[in-house]
């Protein structure tokens, strides 16, 4: 696999590129057209990708789709024509306005900075540090220690190469990728569209489906880990069990374990990327242990269990368990799905369909496509997305503001059209609280057409027992099961879990946090110098644009600008105040309550036991890019 590859110069005749153009996204290729020929009154009015529930074709209609590739075939001509030699500008800040000001519906100036980032050829990489760690007494000694080799690890660990900061990660697993590689249960895949769950500075433009499988996600990871040299720095089966701030020597003391025995290290800077999403989560269910058949996690999936001829029990009706349960019922003789409660479903009708052709050859080959149609799959959330409460409207456990009714409205009819053949399902999932209060999870049509199969049996129930030989339900039925699969989520609340973090005057950060985590922008917390947390507390992001690696490039470079402001000033201990820690959560906390899930009394792992959101972040993905660009050193006591 090679990243970054420039856009590829191309003889294809006339009936060829009309066949491409056809699996074209007109959205994207309205505002690529808008932007070569700088003309954005090829855009229509009126019309837009705008929309948190995205259309297919940004809801264009069969004429605008036709003008559109019409044009599309114009430029390709004229490209074609020119040869490799055919300019491909940059827009210029009223271009971009513009053409970002149609795809949102509004006016869209406050998106011009980060789009002069995102819409740029695939060689280019705006985000790379500008800086380079000179080699000096000052910084002798110098290491960053990362923890974790997944998404956030691997991003870190690249751009404090390019820093040409010393640096190792410590993994223990013995391959890279996190929870794409502990996670790989039938069925397993990605929930936001793969040009989003990717590195701006590693684009792909052959993704072969929309919404891609584990495996190929996995060897995404796998191969940016080699094109850009990091496993040489990585000590796999290495775990971390502790981090103690050495004040004297401002410096961080882990203690590794590995197959040799507990290593013991030092950091400058130490990097948690361990994520949230890599502790299962088991319900605490009497009789757990006394289940006599094969049980398992989605997250430890046993390969050695057969479910073929199989009573196949699946706890959980979440994300896992919404791509687990359509390919489990191709293989067990009999399915049995127990929900707690229904998840609202977004239509997605490319969830689990290949990227055609043509599509992928338009990446390859027109200027710009690819990060105009990444910017498509972008827009809807970049200015939040219907879960804000509206006092005024006013919120119920139905609906939070009018938005949210409009949104419940849409998803409510898509349900009612796939079970007009099944209204007995119908009222068992339909869900009764407001959108956004628990994940919205991707729907294509397999999960209703699987709950409809006569093999397949969903149970409401609540579960009162788990049973040597099965389960037994608040009505007194017990459900015979030959296998048992927890689909449960995870403990996303237990950041850092289970190692072991010491800090200034003897402080421990799970004391601290008293199993409620915060910290300043989800990364530094008072009392723990020269620590950085990737996709920490309240950094989860909810239907508001991009995905949890976009916000680990954000991150990643706020880490990069401390450990040069420590390196400029020639400092050694860099501590976020107290103060500005305290005000920033307060923030966070006051927007939470003013959004669906912090609003609601239905249960979801979004809240913790102490009724307050560790998770996620509750504004727009375009504030955290904001409030990240750079270190405000008045944010911290450095010395």
């Amino acid at each position: 696999m090679t990243f970054n590859v420039p856009v590829q110069p191309f003889d294809a005749d006339d009936d060829t590129l009309r066949a491409h153009l056809r699996d074209a996204d007109c959205p994207a290729l309205l505002m690529t057209l808008a932007h070569i020929t700088g003309d954005p009154s090829v855009l229509p009015e009126g019309t837009g990708a705008h929309g948190w529930l995205h259309r297919t074709n940004g809801g264009l209609s069969a004429e605008q789709q036709a003008a559109a590739r019409a044009q599309g075939l114009h430029l390709l001509q004229r490209l074609r024509d020119a040869g490799p030699s055919a300019p491909t500008p940059q827009p210029d800040p009223e271009l971009l306005r513009r053409i970002t000001s149609w795809a949102m519906g509004a006016d869209a100036t406050d998106l011009v900075p980060l789009l002069s980032e995102e819409i740029v050829l695939a060689e280019r990489d705006p985000r790379a540090p500008r800086w380079r760690m000179a080699q000096s007494p000052a910084n002798e000694g110098f290491r960053v220690v990362i923890i974790g080799a997944g998404p956030s690890g691997l991003l870190a660990a690249l751009r404090l190469a390019q820093a040409g900061v010393p640096f190792v990660v410590y993994e223990k697993n013995h391959e890279v990728g996190g929870t794409w590689l502990e996670n790989r249960y039938p069925g397993c895949r990605v929930d936001v569209p793969s040009v989003l769950y990717s590195f701006s500075c590693a684009t792909k433009p052959d993704w072969s489906e929309y919404f891609c499988r584990q495996d190929e996600l996995l060897g995404y990871f796998q191969a940016f880990a080699k094109e850009f040299g990091l496993y040489e720095h990585i000590r796999f089966h290495s775990e971390v069990t502790s981090a103690r701030w050495d004040e004297q020597g401002a410096c961080w003391r882990l203690a590794v374990r590995t197959a040799e025995g507990t290593l013991e290290q030092r950091a400058s800077v130490l990097v948690s990327a361990v994520g949230q999403l890599n502790r299962p989560r088991l319900p605490d269910l009497p009789g757990r242990e006394r289940f006599t058949g094969p049980s398992f996690h989605t997250a430890r999936w046993d390969d050695s269990v057969q479910l073929a001829g199989k009573r196949v029990a699946v706890i959980g009706t979440g994300a896992s368990a919404f791509q687990l349960v359509p390919e489990v019922a191709k293989e067990a003789r009999e399915l049995l799905v127990f929900q707690r409660t229904p998840p609202w479903m977004r239509p997605s009708p490319g969830y689990g369909a290949a990227v055609p052709a043509g599509a992928r050859w338009l990446s390859a080959h027109l200027p710009y496509y690819a990060a105009w149609y990444r910017f498509a799959q972008l827009a809807p959330g970049l200015h939040g997305a219907p879960w804000t409460v509206d006092r005024g409207y006013p919120p119920t456990e139905r609906a939070v503001s009018a938005a949210n009714e409009e949104t419940r409205a849409v998803l409510t009819e898509a349900i009612q059209a796939q079970l007009a053949d099944a209204p007995e399902l119908l009222t068992q999932v339909m869900p009764r609280y407001p959108v956004g209060s628990k994940r919205v999870v991707r729907d294509n049509g397999a999960w209703f057409s699987t709950l409809k199969r006569d093999d397949v049996l969903l149970v409401t129930d609540g579960i009162e027992e788990i049973t040597p030989q099965g389960l037994r339900t608040a009505d007194g039925r017990h459900h015979e099961a030959d296998v048992l699969i927890y689909a449960t989520g995870f403990q996303a609340e237990r950041f850092l879990a289970p190692m072991t973090v010491t800090g200034r005057d003897g402080i421990d950060l799970h004391t601290t946090w008293d199993g409620d985590a915060r910290a300043y922008l989800g990364m530094t917390v008072p009392g723990f110098p020269n620590l950085f947390c990737l996709y920490g507390p309240n950094t989860n992001l909810v239907g508001q644009g991009g995905s949890v690696l976009y916000f680990s490039e954000c991150a990643v470079r706020y880490l990069l600008d401390a450990v040069r402001l420590l390196h400029r000033r020639g400092m050694r201990r860099l501590d976020v105040r107290q103060d500005v820690h305290d005000r920033y959560n307060a923030r966070i906390d006051r927007a939470t309550a003013e959004r669906a899930w912090g609003w609601t009394s239905v249960r979801t792992w979004y809240v913790n036991d102490k009724g307050r959101s560790p998770q996620n972040w509750p504004f727009s993905a375009l504030e955290y890019w904001d409030a990240t660009r750079a270190v405000d050193p008045d944010d911290y006591e450095i010395s």
